[in-house]
């Protein structure tokens, strides 16, 4: 099959569990294309980046305006910058009898990739905020092409709270099949309006094979290292394990804690960490790939995983992991709510 994955950013460490998908439908024989509208960080990628050549299969689409006039004068300037390259195509996107305000917003005019000489058999849109470009791709691009997508987190929670419940309304009326990283956000896309017939619970993957288990043993004069991996961000809730650790050192003075990840809250971590003056025990490693994940964590005892309902209403998959999955160590997840407070 020829698939296209519509992403926000590429490539992006935080998001493995795309790059697993891609990687394993390239080793399956499948022909994958990724279209991002903005370029990740390349100064630091997964080496499977390289191995498997993904930037030369990436294309990125034109900036959309979320302004509807900003849109419309945007999309004339792309007129004649892409216009005489394919005057075919773009001629397509103004058919106002087949694609009517679409047409007129010179929306379309946003999803065309220059050159581009592609059929596709299926659409996959990663994130439910990914599907309006997802659509609109599909329409000029590849309208035979089934359109799916897979529904994470922010996306049917926070992104629904804020624009309300009936966003993804065309979504599902056009789209062909839906998936979601768990039961709780399936169930969330049906409340909505999704076909309880069309969705179906498709859990992000990890290669398991990958990290290897390890013993662990602990002498009383040995460290006790706990490691955390996820992007900075309230929903993740590290604020309130640093809390807790800081806490517990009182008990346990030989406890370390990693933070491996880099986001919005950096400076407000690194704050309170130095107001609980407990540098010494809790690090912020930032972003890492893979390979050095593996190594961070083999070094550690425990790995937790909390997490809260954000104030926006952001929150993450509740976390299942089967006996397979106790791979490296300990899993500890920590489902805790926003007005939660350590004790």
């Amino acid at each position: 099959m020829k698939i296209a994955f519509i992403v926000n950013q590429f490539p992006v460490l935080s998001e493995t569990f795309i790059l697993n998908q891609i990687i394993g439908l390239l080793e399956r024989g499948h022909e994958v294309d990724i279209y991002a509208n903005e370029r990740g960080n390349l100064a630091k990628i997964h080496p499977s980046i390289e191995q498997y050549n993904l930037l030369e299969r990436t294309y990125y689409f034109h900036t959309m305006p979320e302004n509807s006039l900003l849109q419309v004068m945007g999309g004339i300037r792309l007129l004649f910058v892409i216009g005489y390259r394919n005057p075919f195509l773009v001629l397509k996107t103004l058919n106002v009898f087949k694609y009517g305000s679409q047409a007129l917003s010179l929306g379309l005019l946003y999803t065309i990739i220059p050159s581009l000489n592609k059929s596709y058999d299926i659409v996959h849109c990663q994130f439910g905020t990914q599907s309006y470009r997802g659509m609109l791709f599909r329409k000029i691009n590849a309208p035979n092409a089934k359109l799916i997508t897979t529904f994470r987190g922010y996306d049917i929670s926070g992104f629904v709270r804020k624009k309300g419940t009936h966003i993804y309304n065309q979504l599902f009326k056009t789209g062909d099949f839906f998936l979601a990283n768990c039961e709780f956000f399936r169930q969330k896309a049906i409340q909505i309006g999704c076909n309880p017939n069309k969705i179906l619970v498709h859990r992000s993957g990890l290669d398991c094979n990958r990290f290897i288990f390890i013993p662990r043993h602990f002498p009383d004069r040995d460290r006790i290292r706990i490691a955390t991996t996820g992007r900075l961000v309230e929903k993740k809730g590290i604020e309130y394990v640093i809390r807790a650790v800081a806490k517990q050192l009182k008990i346990t003075p030989n406890l370390e804690y990693n933070i491996i990840g880099d986001g919005e809250l950096k400076a407000n971590l690194k704050q309170l960490i130095d107001e609980l003056e407990i540098g010494q025990t809790v690090h912020l490693l930032g972003w890492k790939n893979e390979r050095e994940i593996i190594e961070i964590l083999n070094k550690n005892s425990y790995f937790i995983a909390p997490s809260i309902t954000a104030k926006n209403g952001d929150r993450d998959a509740p976390i299942t992991y089967s006996k397979k999955q106790w791979r490296w160590g300990c899993w500890l997840s920590v489902p805790i709510t926003a007005n939660s407070r350590v004790s």
